[in-house]
């Protein structure tokens, strides 16, 4: 069965702010993860801006609370625009709280917040750091609020992936590194194709409850996602940068751009009732071998028996790691 990719109107220097105008989004809730900084942030103020009702989860509450007041500064819409929540997506124990204190329907869930390219380091529960926060924590606070998204009707997630995804599909018979040496880009990669692979099979196991779950890539950003990097590693990918945007492969956005495909999948009437996809730039990305530049989606991560065999794992690994605490 062929599908139409879905396009749009908009291009890379579409902001979060453009794709909602017009929008009325009064009376819809939205969590966005990680809406303290970076593209978290510019998702979170783009939707509060359309008139939802936003909760941010972060692990620093004082962050959330600047970013909160600076929302509601901007969309005038005051100190109630943005509620913020304490969220810790490497330690369960934290997932499962947000979760037990959430109430009522859930419309957006923006699974936007991540780490990257980190020392090798486990989290609360013992799982690699990348994998268990950016996939595991947010499979967990998804699943949790399973509920409340199927309450909504016509629910959408939208999961944060990135062009990293490519580095390396699941590996299943050694997820945390523990057969190999510790690599962090492939545990970047991993974490991110496994982002793709969530979207995939929530549509397919939650599309009767009118709950529909898109990937996307967010496309180049100088944000704190980098602040593992090295110097030299810094330098290296400027100059990749550099060189991308004179080939024209590819060109650098502000956080605000960045947040532009996150607020489209949230929003966009052109993207009601679709699911399990990957998009960049506002549009549904190519499925190609090899990314163009930074461009394109590998078919590892869109594939439906992976994506079955990933939540089948990782409901394993929540449970038994719920059943030991």
């Amino acid at each position: 069965m062929t599908t139409t990719r879905i396009t749009s109107p908009y291009d890379d220097t579409t902001t979060a702010l453009e794709v909602v105008a017009g929008l009325d989004l009064t009376g819809r809730r939205a969590v966005v993860t990680g809406g303290a900084s970076g593209i978290g942030v510019e998702t979170a103020r783009a939707l509060a801006h359309a008139g939802a009702e936003v909760t941010i989860g972060v692990r620093d509450t004082e962050a959330g609370r600047q970013a909160a007041a600076d929302i509601g500064e901007t969309s005038g819409r005051g100190a109630d625009a943005v509620r913020v929540a304490p969220l810790d997506l490497a330690d369960l124990t934290s997932v499962d709280a947000f979760v037990a204190a959430w109430e009522g329907p859930l419309h957006v869930l923006v699974l936007n917040a991540g780490v990257m390219d980190t020392p090798h380091r486990t989290t609360a529960q013992g799982f690699e750091l990348q994998l268990g926060t950016n996939h595991l924590g947010h499979f967990a606070l998804a699943t949790g609020l399973h509920g409340a998204l199927a309450a909504a009707g016509g629910a959408r997630v939208v999961a944060v992936s990135s062009s990293g995804h490519a580095a390396s599909p699941i590996v299943f018979d050694d997820l945390f590194f523990e057969r190999r040496s510790y690599d962090p880009g492939l545990a970047y990669g991993q974490s991110k194709t496994a982002n793709a692979l969530f979207a995939v099979e929530a549509t397919r196991r939650w599309a009767e409850d009118g709950i529909t779950a898109n990937a996307l890539m967010p496309g180049g950003i100088w944000t704190p996602l980098q602040r593992h990097w090295s110097e030299e590693k810094r330098r290296a990918a400027e100059e990749e940068a550099r060189q991308g945007a004179a080939a024209g492969l590819f060109r650098m956005k502000t956080p605000e751009q960045g947040a532009a495909t996150s607020a489209f999948l949230a929003t966009s009437p052109l993207v009601e009732g679709i699911g399990g996809r990957y998009f960049e730039d506002c549009h549904e990305a190519e499925v190609v071998e090899e990314l163009q530049g930074i461009h394109g989606v590998v078919p590892h991560a869109l594939d439906p028996d992976d994506a079955r065999r990933l939540w089948e794992v990782s409901t394993e690994l929540v449970e038994q790691a719920r059943q030991r605490a």
